[in-house]
């Protein structure tokens, strides 16, 4: 195809200033764009690069030149500086060039900050994509098959599907929503990849969807054949608007108003609980101001801006400079999806030089809000494991429906594809290390005091649970399963609302304890030699996670080798246990079984003090070999 998607980047002193959007399909753009830059010397010119999107791929140079601002040449002629004889063709600029007046910085909004990634900008509507399936795809493996995943591109927000392992034909049944910016719509990037372990991953095709061309609240189905591949993809597309979006004054919001807030209440009524069952609630956050923050500048002052996240939806302040106590006094307002989300609110203090410095953060739950309490919420560190300087004032109301919320629980969470990446971390494995092994231990402690009923350490414990056992088994039914779970839900908040419960409160204790510990270690560890100790600590997980590995591993291959006849006399030995078994269950009720077996286990230590406890199919398995094993006895015979 002889066509170029251009977009073009201006730098100044070596720091990108502004970005345009692309033009899909054209060599002769329009892009007709508005940008106002803050230039500290007329020296230095500004350097304007044009680039071709290409999705999923590196993207390609197309020209760069210089405008001079003492010269102000308003046409620029594209040349590449490796080969500066070839015509790139050229760009046509308006430039208006204005002295400064006051402080221009109070009114100034690094286009850096405030989105080449729009992160901060309002959205005119949502784009909501379902990827159902692929049919017919390219086989990219020796095995005629592929492993194929498929990555969507609109501007600069991004989404990758899972991998779906082994199929032409894979079905995703994924979705997704992105912002549009524009009234007239855009353009939807997808490329398809098959996945391949320990080296570059294959390309399998790529396709566009014209927004522009998409009626509005309406789903379209669309079947897109792939471009440079085979096969079809086939979505779910439906564009909306977004009318509960919004930032304004903390003078002008719409629920302090009493006429809106009815209206609103109106909306979320249990009488309207099945119409529009997406539209699940709404929440107004008034970020009013932040006290005592981390100067982060060499001038003991910080630039700071807060951002508003709640799920995908993310909304920005604008900066208020040189300042540590901020007022900015506005006032956002999203749409819940879902109401089990969490609000996050993060004060970053903006460097136009580099990366914008994080100074703290909060993760407020929707359902722990208590609607119009203004309240200083202590800014924590970014894993919210510990508090840094400062806090920050915030007043929050959440109007949503029951019935709604209660159905939206019920299908999957909305994927947030705005995530950093994940990386190694220590302490954090080390801490999912013991929350691990706390579940183990509590598990462990009760099949021990299970145990201890069937030794008799207590009579009068082991008496009680003999008749319990009898009675709910000579009486048991179906039912009695989600009633025992309703019972022990009761009991518990019974428990919680006398003050006697203080189990969630030790599980927060332990789990901050081992933020300390970790915390100490790492504060030890950096005064003397701490990478080995580091590596002590990682290795002792290491082999706690290997021993409990090869311990599940090992009992499965035994079950399989069971089956498999890897030993002959042990296979014949299930059949006549699973022939018995068979016999006695087609007889005999469960329930006089499962009766025979409490008593005898009940009565075993009564029978025989000095009898050794054990469990008759875990010996049997102890016997199997496993992968392991069968490897070394052949070895052995070899």
């Amino acid at each position: 195809k002889w066509t170029s998607d251009p977009y073009v980047k201006f730098k100044i002193a070596g720091k990108e200033v502004f970005r345009s959007k692309t033009i899909h399909k054209n060599l002769n753009p329009v892009w007709d764009e508005r940008a106002c830059l803050l230039v500290e010397t007329l020296k230095d010119p500004l350097y304007v690069k044009v680039f071709d999107y290409d999705f999923g791929l590196q993207d390609d140079f197309m020209g760069s030149a210089y405008l001079h601002l003492e010269t102000l040449d308003v046409t620029l002629d594209l040349k590449d500086p490796q080969y500066p004889e070839q015509n790139l063709g050229s760009l046509e600029l308006a430039v208006t060039l204005s002295p400064k007046e006051g402080d221009v910085k109070d009114t100034y909004q690094s286009l850096r900050l405030s989105d080449v990634h729009r992160k901060a900008q309002l959205w005119r509507g949502i784009v909501s994509i379902s990827l159902i399936e692929g049919r017919g795809l390219q086989p990219m493996d020796a095995n005629g098959l592929s492993d194929p995943y498929a990555k969507f591109r609109m501007g600069h927000q991004k989404y990758k599907s899972k991998t779906i392992p082994k199929t032409l034909n894979p079905q995703w049944r994924e979705q997704f929503d992105f912002h549009l910016y524009e009234e007239q719509g855009g353009f939807v990037d997808i490329t398809v990849w098959d996945k391949d372990a320990g080296k570059k991953d294959d390309f399998m095709g790529r396709c566009t969807v014209d927004l522009s061309l998409l009626s509005k609240e309406q789903t379209h189905k669309l079947d897109l054949p792939l471009e440079e591949g085979e096969g079809v993809l086939v979505l779910l597309v439906t564009l909306t608007a977004s009318a509960a979006v919004s930032i304004s004054d903390l003078s002008v919001n719409m629920l302090d108003d009493p006429q809106e807030r009815h209206q609103i209440t109106q909306r979320y009524s249990l009488w309207r609980s099945f119409h529009n069952l997406k539209d699940v609630g709404v929440v107004q956050v008034k970020v009013i101001r932040a006290e005592g923050l981390m100067a982060a500048d060499v001038t003991g002052k910080s630039d700071p801006f807060c951002v508003v996240e709640l799920s995908n939806d993310r909304l920005q302040t604008h900066t208020v400079y040189k300042n540590l106590n901020p007022e900015w006094n506005k006032v956002f307002t999203f749409n819940i999806k879902d109401v089990h989300s969490v609000l996050e609110v993060t004060v970053y203090d903006e460097d136009r030089d580099r990366s914008a410095d994080f100074l703290g953060k909060v993760a407020i739950p929707l359902l722990n809000i208590q609607n119009g309490e203004r309240k200083a919420y202590a800014l924590k560190s970014k894993e919210l494991t510990g508090p840094t300087k400062g806090v920050i004032f915030l007043e929050i109301d959440v109007i949503f429906n029951a019935v709604k919320a209660g159905l939206r629980t019920l299908t999957p969470v909305e994927q947030k594809y705005i995530e950093e990446e994940p990386r190694v971390s220590k302490q954090l494995l080390l801490r999912n290390f013991n929350r691990v092994r706390r579940c183990i231990m509590f598990l462990i402690n009760v099949g021990c005091y299970i145990n201890s009923c069937f030794e008799w350490d207590s009579p009068q414990r082991s008496i009680c649970a003999f008749v319990i056992f009898v009675i709910v088994v000579w009486n048991f039914e179906i039912y009695m399963i989600p009633l025992a779970l309703l019972l022990l839900l009761a009991w518990n908040y019974i428990l919680i609302v006398s003050g006697k419960d203080t189990r969630q409160d030790q599980a927060v204790e332990d789990l901050l304890e081992d933020e300390d510990e970790e915390f100490d270690k790492d504060d030890k560890d950096s005064e003397k030699k701490g990478f080995m100790n580091k590596l002590y600590a990682i290795q002792d997980v290491c082999i706690s996670v290997q021993n409990a590995l090869d311990e599940v591993a090992s009992y499965g291959e035994r079950i399989k080798n069971t089956f498999n006849w890897t030993v002959p006399f042990l296979s014949w030995l299930a059949i006549v246990a699973l022939g018995v078994a068979t016999v006695l269950i087609y007889f005999i009720p469960l329930r006089f079984i499962v009766l025979i077996w409490g008593i005898n286990k009940f009565t075993k230590k009564l029978r025989d003090p000095y009898t050794i406890d054990n469990n008759e199919l875990l010996d049997f398995l102890s016997r199997v070999p496993s992968d392991v094993q069968v490897v070394g006895e052949l070895s052995f015979l070899t």
